[in-house]
């Protein structure tokens, strides 16, 4: 007597279980969910890359003191629960990736590379957004940031062209199909696993940023409070080319009334203030922090650029690097909580945190506060 072929009844069971549930409008509606999804991921990232390559028309506040910290979490967020959403989308559409004819006339080639340049973008940038936050940059042969940006255009486009094109598929009646098995999947349970691992990707890694999930987040690359003095580090004095100058430190302020050189003691000599402030990182973490030091406002004014409308030039000892300077708004410069700050927690500051001084503002991605602080020049960009 032969026995059936369990196992391989049982795979098409489940195969069969799961293809019942494709349908035109779970794909829609699953499509409409990744656009929602690319949309916040896509607006925060121009907000990102503008704040950071600021063109002359775009001017950045700095208040509220939390915003950026906010739009780059959901930034991060937003792109990280993209991975389930794309997964669940391609899983939708697989079949038909294989139908045949492959090319059913010009129309039809039209749509399929536009759909394939749609798919190659999103899948570029999901995969190099995740390398970026993990630090693999060596797996990356090209320029992240450039890369990254210019493809979020295209994704973009390619995204409202394909969504314009396929949102009248919502507004059909439901595509009709046999009764679900016992226990077969249906179009809501496969929103519903969609969502479910979205939000557990979601909750996962956001204790990067949101303080309360920060024992759930087993995925987050960065854990705030890991770190010296309780702040984690994302370049280190040794990559950065710089020793400790002690003694031989000097300041150099220079604005309209001339240049200042001042030393670590006659910074600590200047009034000190306190300000409670996060650093706030383009790959999404943030941690908040006790900083001490001199208002910048008050050395501007030591060289005659107290009441001007001048932008503020912040060179490090870093030795290179695209963020060795940073340039400060004359709004930023005068705002009461930026300093130069010299302390954290009431403790000098870790060497691998800027010591002897770096630049700490309200409202300002992390690679713009300046470590290291060598030198500040009032005037134009």
């Amino acid at each position: 007597m032969v026995r059936p072929a369990r196992p391989l009844n049982m795979v098409r069971t489940v195969q069969h279980r799961f293809t019942a549930a494709r349908s035109t409008r779970l794909t829609a509606q699953l499509g409409l969910w990744l656009a929602a999804a690319f949309a916040v991921c896509f607006v925060t990232g121009l907000l990102s890359h503008a704040i950071q390559h600021p063109p002359g028309w775009f001017h950045w506040p700095a208040r509220p003191v939390q915003l950026y910290r906010i739009t780059q979490g959901l930034h991060v967020a937003t792109g990280l629960a993209c991975l389930p959403l794309l997964t669940a989308k391609v899983w939708s559409v697989y079949p038909r990736l294989f139908a045949w004819p492959a090319v059913r006339g010009l129309p039809h080639a039209l749509e399929r590379a536009a759909v394939g340049l749609l798919s190659a973008a999103a899948v570029f940038e999901l995969v190099t957004g995740l390398l970026n936050i993990a630090y693999w940059y060596s797996v990356m042969p090209f320029g992240f940031l450039g890369a990254h940006y210019w493809t979020a255009w295209l994704l973009a486009g390619a995204l409202l062209l394909h969504v314009a094109a396929k949102l009248p598929l919502l507004r059909r009646a439901p595509d009709p199909a046999a009764p679900a098995e016992p226990g077969g999947w249906t179009r809501r349970g496969v929103l519903a696993l969609a969502g479910s691992a979205a939000g557990v990707v979601t909750v996962a890694t956001a204790g990067q940023t949101v303080r309360p999930l920060r024992h759930l987040s087993v995925l987050a690359p960065r854990v705030p409070g890991v770190g010296p003095q309780g702040v984690p580090v994302n370049k280190t004095a040794a990559a950065a080319g710089v020793t400790r100058a002690d003694g031989a430190y000097r300041l150099i302020l220079t604005g309209p009334g001339g240049t200042h050189a001042l030393s670590l003691a006659d910074l600590t000599d200047l009034p000190q203030v306190t300000a409670d402030l996060p650093i706030s990182c383009v790959e999404g973490w943030s941690a908040g922090a006790s900083w001490q030091g001199v208002r910048v406002a008050d050395l501007l004014r030591l060289v005659g650029a107290g009441g001007l409308d001048l932008p503020v030039t912040v060179e490090s000892l870093q030795r290179s690097g695209p963020y060795r300077t940073s340039t400060l708004e004359a709004a930023v410069a005068r705002d009461p909580l930026t300093l130069l700050a010299l302390r954290i927690g009431g403790a000098p500051l870790h060497l691998d945190h800027g010591y002897p001084c770096r630049l700490i503002a309200p409202n300002r991605p992390g690679v713009l506060q300046t470590k290291w602080v060598a030198a500040l020049t009032v005037g134009p960009r």
